[in-house]
């Protein structure tokens, strides 16, 4: 089933930021989201997730078909990594999580507590949650924070086995995945126009 996003428009605080954004993502295809700074990269991406209401538009193939990461890692701190792992696994239903720790790198770290990682290892932790999910539709925002190239390169072939296996992935980020078959949409040309401040007639 694809991902459907028509004539989208999206709010950042009350103000909206995109208008007339659409897209179509089918299985086993990624979609890279590009735009300067400030754009509302972001604020789609929560929109397709269904974590705020959209201003206009509709979104077909998401819901809990998705599975967001956004800049927090949504780790517990005096868990291990096994057991956070564990415990995602449990929420969407899924006990296997093998494939999660070893396509993420996490391999020997199951028994540290996952406050004592490191920045880049909490963020590893953090992504391999999607890995236990069982969900088609990775939702990512900025994956690649606090990665270092060799974990860029872990998450970059966790994205295509995830792809191979026929899910799909739509991302904010500006590292180069080397993810040849990755489509990318710029939004710049979506930015709403500005909207003329509504004057209050008691004070004309």
């Amino acid at each position: 089933m694809e991902l459907v996003v028509r004539d989208l428009g999206v709010a950042r605080g009350g103000v909206p930021v995109l208008d007339g954004v659409g897209f179509a993502l089918a299985p086993g295809r990624a979609l890279v989201l590009r735009g300067p700074n400030g754009v509302g990269k972001t604020t789609l991406l929560r929109t397709v997730a269904g974590l705020q209401p959209a201003l206009a538009g509709t979104i077909s193939g998401g819901g809990e078909r998705i599975a967001y990461a956004g800049h927090s890692d949504g780790l517990k701190a005096m868990l291990s990594v096994r057991e956070n792992l564990t415990f995602w696994a449990q929420v969407f239903g899924q006990s296997d999580i093998a494939p999660a720790i070893q396509g993420f790198g996490l391999t020997g770290l199951e028994d540290r507590m996952a406050g004592t990682l490191s920045a880049g290892q909490k963020r590893r932790l953090g992504l391999a949650r999607l890995g236990v999910t069982g969900r088609p539709v990775w939702v990512l925002d900025e994956p690649t924070v606090s990665l270092d190239t060799a974990s860029v390169a872990l998450f970059a072939q966790a994205v295509r086995q995830h792809l191979a296996s026929g899910g799909s992935a739509l991302m904010a980020t500006h590292i180069d995945l080397g993810l040849d078959e990755a489509e990318v949409l710029d939004l710049t040309p979506f930015r709403a126009k500005p909207r003329a401040a509504v004057q209050d007639e008691a004070f004309l």
